[in-house]
C-alpha cells in the first residue's frame, strides 16, 4: 500500500511504525474470509482491509478521529485471524493499537460511551472492586430488563449466579516444586480470572509444583494492562504493565525464572509484547526480558514430563484466539489433554471468534451475541463431555450459553495427573 507520511510525520516512531504496516498491506483481501466482525456485519468497513483504509487516512491527514473511524474500529475484536491469514505479514495488532490510542486522545466520545469505558477501566483490573461490583450486578441482575442501554443490561446478564471464595494461593508466596526442582517460575495469577473462578490457578499451581516446578506469585504484581491497553489507554495500561516487569525482574534478578506462566492467554499475548510496548522506555531491557520469559501454561508444560492418563472424557477443544492467533500456539493444548488420555475434538470455523474479546462482549453486546451463538453451535455439534478452554474470557461468554461443562484445560490436566475433579464436573 502506498502512503504519503511527510519526513515531519515519520519522525514520530508510532507513525513511523505504521507506515511500515500500511505499507505491507496488498490489499488482497484474504482477511476479510476470517474476520469475524466482517463476517457477521458484512460492511467492508467492518474488515481488517476496511479499518486499514480508515486508519491510513486518518493518520496520513493528521486529523482527528470522527465518529465513523471510532466506531468501526471499536467493532474490531482483536482476535488477529486476519494476522494468522495475512500472506504479507501486515502487523495489524500493533496498527489497531496505534488507532486506538489516536482515537482515545483526539476523540470526545458519547458521555456513556465515556462513562462505560471509564467505570470498566476502573473495575476490572482491580480484584477487589471487581468482586465487589459483580455483588451488585448480581443484585441488580432480575431488573435487567427495565434497563434501557443494551451494554448494560448485557454487563447485568454476565453477573455470575456464584462468586467464589478469595483464593489464598494468588497471595504473594512462593510453592515448593514436588521432589526435584526442575524449573522456577514465577505466575501470573490475573485480575478478572482470579475473581471469577479461583480454581484456574490453583490447579496450575497443583500441576506445576507436581511436575517439579518452583512457583512464585510475586509481590507487586497485578493487571497484564490487556484491558486498558486495547481500549487505547495508554498511560494506565503501561503503569499496569511497568508494576509486573519490576515484581518479575526483581525475582529474575533474585534467584532466577525460567519461564513466566499465564494460563489467561489474553494475558499472554499482552506481556508476550512488554518488549514493543516499552521499546523507547527506560525499562525497555526489562521489557524485553519479561516477554522473552513469557509463557503459555501449555508451553511450559510440553517441557515437562506429563504422565500418560486414560481419562477416557470427550473434550470440545476451544481454541482462543489469543492463543492460536495472538501467540501462535495451536498443538500444545489438544497434545497435552490427548496425552492425559482425552478424547479431543475440535469444533467447525474454529479459528472464528467465541465474542468475548475482553470488554467486546460488554460494549458490543448483539455482535457478541450472535458469534457466542454460532461458537456454541459449533462445539455443541460435537456431543462432547466438557468443553476446554485456555482463556477465562472465552470460558465465561460461552459457558452462558450451553449447558455442557466449560474447565480451563490445565484443570482437565491437573485432575488427570492426580488433582481433585473440576467443581464444573459435579
Amino acid at each position: 500500500m502506498q502512503t504519503t507520511f511527510t519526513p515531519e510525520q515519520l519522525e514520530d516512531p508510532g507513525i513511523a511504525r505504521a507506515n511500515e504496516i500500511l505499507r505491507s498491506c496488498v490489499h488482497c483481501g484474504f482477511c476479510t474470509a476470517t474476520c469475524p466482525s466482517y463476517q457477521v456485519l458484512g460492511d467492508e468497513l467492518d474488515s481488517p482491509r476496511g479499518r486499514i483504509y480508515l486508519i491510513k487516512d486518518m493518520l496520513e491527514n493528521g486529523r482527528d478521529a470522527d465518529e465513523e473511524v471510532a466506531k468501526h474500529v471499536d467493532r474490531c475484536l482483536s482476535c488477529l485471524a486476519c494476522m494468522t491469514t495475512c500472506p504479507s505479514g501486515v502487523h495489524y495488532m500493533h496498527l489497531v493499537d496505534h488507532a486506538r490510542e489516536h482515537i482515545e486522545k483526539t476523540y470526545k466520545r458519547p458521555l456513556m460511551d465515556r462513562l462505560l469505558r471509564w467505570t470498566l477501566a476502573r473495575i476490572i483490573p482491580y480484584p477487589g472492586r471487581f468482586r465487589f461490583a459483580l455483588l451488585g450486578a448480581r443484585i441488580g441482575k432480575p431488573l435487567r430488563r427495565f434497563v434501557p442501554d443494551p451494554r448494560l443490561r448485557a454487563m447485568l446478564a454476565m453477573a455470575p449466579a456464584r462468586i467464589p471464595a478469595l483464593s489464598r494461593n494468588d497471595d504473594p508466596q512462593v510453592f515448593p516444586a514436588k521432589g526435584e526442582r526442575k524449573k522456577r517460575v514465577a505466575l501470573l495469577t490475573g485480575c478478572a480470572q482470579k475473581v471469577l473462578d479461583t480454581d484456574i490457578n490453583d490447579a496450575t499451581i497443583r500441576l506445576l509444583t507436581r511436575l517439579g516446578c518452583e512457583v512464585v506469585v510475586a509481590r507487586g504484581m497485578g493487571c497484564c494492562g490487556a484491558l486498558t491497553h486495547h481500549m487505547g489507554k495508554t498511560a494506565e495500561s503501561h503503569g499496569s504493565a511497568a508494576a509486573n516487569i519490576r515484581a518479575w525482574m526483581a525475582e529474575d534478578r533474585g534467584e532466577g525464572l525460567d519461564a513466566i506462566v499465564i494460563n489467561t492467554s489474553g494475558c499472554g499475548t499482552t506481556v508476550k509484547d512488554y518488549g514493543y510496548m516499552f521499546q523507547d522506555d527506560p525499562l525497555a531491557d526489562d521489557a524485553a526480558r519479561v516477554s522473552e520469559l513469557a509463557k503459555d501454561i501449555s508451553e511450559v508444560l510440553v517441557d515437562l514430563d506429563l504422565p500418560e492418563g486414560s481419562v477416557g472424557q470427550r473434550v470440545a477443544y476451544h481454541a482462543a484466539c489469543s492463543l492460536q492467533h495472538g501467540q501462535q500456539i495451536r498443538s500444545h493444548p489438544k497434545s497435552l489433554l490427548k496425552r492425559a488420555g482425552y478424547e479431543v475434538v475440535e469444533p467447525a470455523d474454529s479459528h472464528l471468534c467465541c465474542g468475548s474479546a475482553g470488554t467486546y462482549n460488554l460494549m458490543q453486546p448483539d455482535i457478541s451475541a450472535k458469534l457466542k451463538t454460532r461458537k456454541v453451535r459449533t462445539l455443541e455439534a460435537k456431543e462432547p463431555d466438557i468443553i476446554a478452554a485456555g482463556n477465562i474470557g472465552c470460558m465465561v461468554q460461552i459457558g452462558g450459553g450451553t449447558e455442557v461443562p466449560v474447565v480451563h484445560t490445565v484443570e482437565l490436566l491437573d485432575w488427570a495427573t492426580g488433582g481433585p475433579k473440576p467443581r464444573k464436573l459435579g
